[in-house]
């Protein structure tokens, strides 16, 4: 396969047309157009359906951007090191980030990581959801308890643990009185109606009534401040509030541990931005504790 004509490819799918792509890349319209065709002949295929204003992208037009797009990238990024005469990390870096690492931590690792490496452009969103990393152009994300997926590898950077917490006026419930809870997310519909969880004196069973539903960890966490009710939230989200007394704790909540995962496609090379930020990541947690993640949160 012509690697040259590939590129071609490449760029005309990314910009969405020959023209826009020669604007971008200063490259001859024409030439972008043979290149494209010289493809599609050589692989004896359709890449691109051809309207009068649009250049749309045929199934496996799609399928071979999707799989060649990063490995170009990579190629590019050897070259540039090489060229340079070293392995200096460089070019586009784009994570995915569940909500409450984002809002934790993400933006101080963020700026300190750009303040060390300014020639990577890092790009961060924010999805709760399991994106698809090759659909989606990602080149790292961070999940917490990821299911398994054989196109990924990684490695867990920091654990945490749920722990039933309250505001220093609210006492725990005695016999069968009931608790007021502050959940997170989910409305009132099918909120359970008892926790467990492991106090000083072992294991307890609490009736609870749902007062509050909120979507973000944060403002649960805010709504416990004010005593409006208990609540299961991240040790890591309320050790400095537990330290200052702002919080009390019941007990640990009975269930798996929680594990933040940096993940990556199993298919490709380890490329030198990702690389350097596991690395990063490894060292802004050296041993994974909750403790280390508390000290982000404000």
């Amino acid at each position: 396969m012509d690697l040259l004509a590939l590129a071609d490819f490449n760029l005309v799918a990314r910009h969405g047309g020959v023209g826009r792509a020669a604007r971008e890349s200063g490259r001859p319209k024409a030439t972008l157009s043979r290149r494209v065709a010289d493809l599609e002949s050589g692989l004896n295929l359709r890449l691109f359906e051809r309207g009068a204003r649009v250049l749309k992208l045929t199934e496996e037009g799609r399928a071979l951007y999707e799989r060649t797009s990063a490995l170009l990238a990579d190629i590019e990024e050897a070259a540039a090191a090489i060229a340079s005469g070293g392995e200096i990390p460089r070019g586009n870096l784009r994570v995915s980030a569940p909500l409450l690492f984002s809002q934790a931590a993400m933006g101080k690792l963020a700026a300190r990581f750009a303040m060390r490496y300014p020639q990577i452009r890092l790009e961060v969103t924010t999805e709760d959801r399991a994106v698809d990393m090759v659909e989606e152009g990602y080149d790292l994300v961070i999940r917490v308890n990821p299911d398994p997926d054989a196109r990924l590898i990684g490695r867990i950077f920091v654990r945490d643990r749920l722990v039933l917490v309250a505001s220093p006026q609210l006492k725990p419930p005695a016999g069968k009185a009931v608790a007021p809870a502050v959940m997170r997310g989910g409305g009132f519909g099918a909120t359970a109606s008892s926790w467990e969880y492991t106090g000083t004196s072992g294991k307890k069973r609490i009736s609870v009534e749902p007062v509050l539903s909120l979507a973000s960890l944060f403002m649960v966490r805010d709504a416990v401040r004010a005593g409006v009710g208990v609540a299961r939230l991240p040790i890591s989200l309320v050790t400095q509030d537990l330290t200052a007394g702002k919080l009390v704790l019941w007990g640990d909540v009975d269930g798996p541990e929680i594990a933040l995962w940096a993940l990556y496609p199993s298919r490709r090379l380890l490329s030198a931005r990702v690389s350097t930020f596991l690395e990063f990541l490894k060292e802004s947690f050296p041993s994974g504790s909750p403790d280390e993640l508390a000290a982000f949160v404000d």
